[in-house]
């Protein structure tokens, strides 16, 4: 691989890295302005952390158009109801999906559009 030539002789800055020492006082100021509590991140962090495993989309997705129980979404996934039901219930904690009850019957569905927005943004953005 060739090297660069650098005319001024310093040092090229590592490839994404600023070389320069100036720092933007009032760009700072206004990132500062906006940030969110350490609370808010760490929730966040822990809610997107959910959003990494890629049974838990599954199942999320499943879910898109429509109730479903155990039962169904573990035949549609080819997983195990112990499988399913552990996944769901760190879900269900996470406030991403609910169930009602029929009967012996549990049927989940997505807690709101908020989830299938978060999805259909991560759809999106992977497929830009």
């Amino acid at each position: 691989m060739a090297e660069k030539k650098n005319d001024a002789l310093s040092p090229l800055p590592e490839e994404g890295s600023c070389d320069c020492e100036m720092i933007h006082e009032d760009a700072v100021a206004r990132a500062r302005d906006a940030q969110v509590s350490e609370e808010e991140i760490g929730r966040l962090a822990a809610l997107l952390k959910l959003f990494g495993d890629p049974t838990r989309l599954r199942l999320l997705q499943a879910l898109r158009p429509g109730e479903l129980c155990v039962c169904d979404l573990a035949a549609l996934l080819g997983l195990t109801k112990s499988a399913v039901s552990h996944q769901l219930k760190l879900l269900r904690m996470a406030d991403l999906v609910r169930y009602r009850r029929e009967g012996q019957v549990l049927w989940y569905s997505l807690a709101d559009e908020h989830v299938s927005a978060l999805l259909d943004l991560g759809f999106e953005h992977i497929n830009e």
